[in-house]
């Protein structure tokens, strides 16, 4: 039997490694710019070219690189920082195990051009799937300049898995602010397609903050610093009435490095316990300080997983700190005992007529007595009781008992008219069906019928914007403003009629007709948000994604009462539609309880 254990040659196994580190454009751009920050680099420069999948190009006016660093620097784990295994557990740098550029010139085509301070002349080094096709001398300024050309080029499969350019430039953008939190002394721009989206000067953390999140965020932000033997904690968490119900203002950095912590986080979340709705997430930006042979941040190729020595203790040493900057500024609701919350028991005074319960006794009752005009009287007089029973709950728009046989289709509700519908708990619609009790999700039900119907708009150029008298102005943060740029048409065959203002402003002078009296500001922004945060497996297209995002901020909410006409009206229209049965994110709308189940509880 012959041997069947072979090497992989270098160029596959070159391709194995680069799987581990190089993901998407987002990781490219993450190596470069942590190795420029590492040559010292106070001014980094980043141009993209369709969210990085054509050109990632990262200047930087660091160190520089002599003619052998400049092609070594390719080679596998060859590195500067480390020089024997101790320095492993004693890392004060960013990139260290020398898998980066060897990954990233595996699977795309590489030119560096470097040049260090005092040298005439730079050299320049082409790469393209790890064999290096040219070096030479050449003019260039001092530091280094990194292009990246073509990403996964050679590896057909790789590059058909990468995500749509507004969900790939979402994840550059989110490397690039983690790197722009870390290093607030460095000034930073990064450019896509020639429009360039955020240029941040070198400033304090609060004003790097602000740059990248939008002057909103400015009188939100509450400072912490503490400082023990274990850990040091600084930076600053936002006020609860800043969080939200998606991630995003999220940041952890142990020693200067961003850190993914599942642990610390619920450290956070805990702390705002009591002040917030579970679902919504406080924005934080938390800096931790340990000694470097404390922290172990070799356990993952991207090292944002880090595993810390007294991981119990920074949490007990975290949650105290957040609870005291949140009691120190007067976020924590407290107690005021100059308030008479006390329960009102009713006093009896001594003027107190107090007089006997009556009982009304049916002296004309005679049980023998069964002719049809003695039955008939006995049903009106206990009508009139029950009756009596409801006085002053009666309105106009009183909805009727369900519970009436009346025929109706096989899981398909009685007709509108007949008003054989009934809101429950102010969440739920009930009707009656042939099979049982059909139980309707009024939120869902909605959101499914805007969704198509706006659907049908797009494609059919049809949408109605409802024009405001007065145009609403709303600042953006860079990131939001390109990514409206982007989806400008979009929004426009929605019904909305956005318009650019001043500086990062947008001006809204119209809003689809069927958000009714929402703020148009605020669905702007929160559907701009939610776009970025929205798996994109669940539509099919960008424009699918919108529509399903504006059903859900434009349909009705839960606590919402409703009309008999409305509720009629509303499961009209939901059988109308092509998949009633499914919301556009996928989940039930409706459930049928069978009379099986229903007799079973009997």
């Amino acid at each position: 039997m012959t041997d069947i254990i072979r090497l992989l040659p270098d160029s596959v196994a070159n391709q194995i490694a680069a799987g581990e580190v190089i993901q998407r454009p987002a990781s490219v751009l993450k190596e470069l710019v942590e190795n420029a920050i590492d040559a010292g680099a106070t001014a980094i420069d980043i141009y993209l070219k369709d969210a990085g999948k054509t050109q990632v190009q990262v200047i930087d006016n660091g160190c520089g690189m002599s003619e052998t660093d400049a092609r070594m620097a390719f080679e596998r784990h060859a590195t500067s920082k480390i020089r024997k295994s101790e320095d492993i557990f004693s890392i004060h740098t960013l990139g260290f195990r020398g898998e980066a550029l060897a990954s990233i010139a595996a699977v795309a085509e590489v030119q560096v051009r470097s040049k260090r301070v005092g040298d005439e002349l730079g050299t320049q080094v082409d790469i393209a799937a790890t064999k290096v096709t040219g070096q030479a001398l050449v003019q260039c300024p001092d530091g280094t300049t990194f292009t990246v050309k073509n990403l996964f080029y050679n590896v057909p499969v790789r590059r058909k898995f990468l995500k749509s350019d507004s969900t790939e430039l979402n994840h550059i953008l989110n490397e690039f602010k983690r790197i722009a939190l870390a290093y607030e002394q460095v000034s930073l721009s990064i450019s896509n397609n020639r429009t360039e989206i955020y240029r941040l000067p070198g400033t304090s953390l609060r004003q790097r903050i602000i740059h990248l999140f939008g002057n909103p965020i400015k009188q939100h932000l509450l400072n912490i610093e503490t400082e023990t033997t274990l850990v040091k904690v600084s930076g600053f968490i936002t006020k609860p009435d800043y969080a939200k119900k998606s991630f995003g203002e999220q940041f952890f950095f142990a020693n200067g490095r961003f850190i993914r912590h599942p642990y610390l986080h619920k450290a956070i979340v805990q702390a705002y316990a009591g002040i917030l709705p579970p679902e919504y997430i406080p924005g934080y930006f938390i800096y931790l300080e340990v000694p470097p042979d404390s922290i172990d941040i070799n356990i993952h190729p991207t090292k944002t997983e880090v595993k810390f020595e007294d991981e119990h203790s920074i949490y007990q040493i975290l949650l105290s700190s957040v609870k005291q900057v949140l009691g120190k500024f007067n976020v924590v609701p407290s107690l005021d005992f100059e308030t008479d919350n006390s329960i009102q028991i009713p006093v009896l005074h001594p003027d107190t007529k107090i007089s006997t319960p009556q009982i009304a006794v049916d002296n004309g009752y005679n049980p023998f007595d069964t002719s049809e005009s003695y039955r008939r009287q006995r049903e009106r007089n206990n009508l009139q009781n029950w009756e009596s029973l409801y006085t002053g709950f009666e309105n106009e728009n009183r909805q009727p008992d369900i519970f009436t046989n009346t025929p109706a289709a096989e899981n398909e509700p009685a007709p509108a008219a007949a008003n054989i519908h009934f809101q429950l708990k102010g969440k739920y619609i009930l009707t009656p069906v042939k099979s049982g009790l059909m139980l309707i999700d009024q939120k869902r039900a909605h959101e499914r019928i805007l969704f198509e119907q706006y659907l049908t708009q797009m494609v059919n150029h049809s949408s109605a914007s409802q024009q405001s008298l007065f145009p609403e102005a709303v600042e953006l943060s860079p990131d939001e403003l390109a990514l409206w740029l982007e989806l400008r048409d979009d929004f426009a065959v929605l019904g909305f009629d956005i318009r650019p203002g001043d500086g990062q402003k947008v001006n809204i002078h119209g809003n689809p007709g069927e958000m009714g009296s929402k703020n148009p500001g605020m669905v702007f922004r929160k559907l701009l948000d939610d776009f970025r945060h929205t798996e994109t497996d669940l539509f099919e297209s960008r424009r699918e994604r919108l529509a399903a995002l504006l059903a859900q901020e434009s349909a009705i909410h839960y606590n919402q009462p409703l009309t008999v006409e409305e509720i009629g009206h509303l499961v009209e229209m939901l059988f109308t539609c092509a998949t009633p049965n499914y919301s556009p994110a996928g989940k039930p709308v409706m459930h049928i309880l069978k009379m099986e189940e229903i007799e079973g509880y009997f």
